[in-house]
């Protein structure tokens, strides 16, 4: 049987300290995976653009996943798709989940570990430009992995940067929306930026020394959010140096793989350091990979079989159940 998942089922089955859990192992596991990630994107007639993530693989779990993710900036949710999980070895769909929750999931909390590591250790005041459902999860997850005492917001739509500040005061943290992304970049040690944005929003001066950025907006061509001197003086941390050359931040900015210092799994696993001196300004700036998908995607089902979770189907059908005309 086949399990369907959507984003009410989600929530019931996965908490942020089991998904970065397992987000953590996989950046390390992922080292040593052969077969490069491949992202497959489309421009669609609409304001919108469609991507195919496959093949998600990591050692050690029986199965694979394939994902569709459809963009559309003006629509809320903006990203809606599906994530198809299965058997490795006899390619049974095990399951399918809502997309625009693994994806904010999974992205969010990657996010949450780099941050974490690359972020000064004082660090108490976090940044965020833009704030949607990426920026929120990453803020959730990174008030796991460290203490943080207040957060500064800045948006487009002053009215959601208002909304997301309320929410975080409810929910005990001191929140200030401010005008800019500059302001944002000269209050805080370390910003996380997640937009839209096809030009940079922020420069080398306008980042403190020995701050640290996540930029998750760009992670298709032509998307920016940091400017190319800002990338040139930074000590970058990408997920995968080849997408960072044909989707990523780097190549949209004219560099090159050695403005890469390295993998985050390399920061994870302590075989490079995350810093080399306190007064250098870090970025990690991912695109995002098939494996997450996957590291996620696995950690759920096995948690939703578990608890009994989910609407069980079959698909495709067993030879007989067709019927007939």
């Amino acid at each position: 049987m086949t399990v369907l998942l959507g984003a009410t089922e989600l929530r019931r089955v996965v908490t942020p300290q089991d998904m970065l859990r397992a987000l953590r192992q996989g950046f390390v596991s992922a080292l040593g995976i052969q077969t490069a990630p491949q992202r497959v994107r489309q421009s669609l007639p609409a304001a919108g653009s469609i991507a195919v993530l496959l093949p998600g693989l990591l050692p050690g779990i029986p199965a694979y996943t394939v994902k569709v993710n459809a963009k559309f900036p003006g629509a809320d949710p903006a990203i809606s798709g599906i994530v198809c999980l299965h058997d490795l070895k006899t390619g049974e769909l095990l399951a399918l989940l809502d997309s625009g929750f693994v994806t904010a999931w999974r992205t969010g909390l990657s996010a949450a570990l780099a941050t974490d590591l690359l972020s000064p250790a004082g660090a108490r005041t976090v940044g965020i430009v833009g704030a949607g459902a990426q920026a929120d999860m990453t803020l959730r997850g990174l008030t796991r992995l460290r203490t943080v005492e207040r957060v500064v917001i800045h948006d487009v739509d002053g009215g959601r940067a208002h909304r997301t500040a309320e929410s975080w005061r409810r929910a005990g943290l001191a929140s200030q929306v401010v005008g800019t992304a500059r302001e944002v970049a000269r209050t805080c040690d370390s910003v996380v930026t997640a937009t839209w944005s096809r030009r940079p929003l922020l420069r080398l001066p306008d980042v403190r020394p020995g701050s640290h950025i996540t930029s998750l907006g760009a992670d298709e061509p032509g998307k920016a959010e940091l400017e190319a001197d800002l990338l040139r003086h930074a000590r970058v941390i990408v997920d995968d140096l080849d997408l960072a050359m044909t989707s990523g931040a780097l190549g949209t900015a004219g560099l090159g793989r050695q403005n890469a210092a390295a993998v985050l799994g390399r920061i994870i696993d302590g075989t490079v350091p995350a810093r080399t001196d306190a007064g250098q300004v870090t970025v990690y700036t991912p695109v995002g990979l098939p494996w997450q998908d996957l590291a996620l995607s696995w950690a759920a089902y096995q948690a939703a079989l578990r608890d009994g979770v989910g609407t069980d189907f079959r698909f495709p059908a067993r030879p007989g159940d067709e019927g007939g005309t």
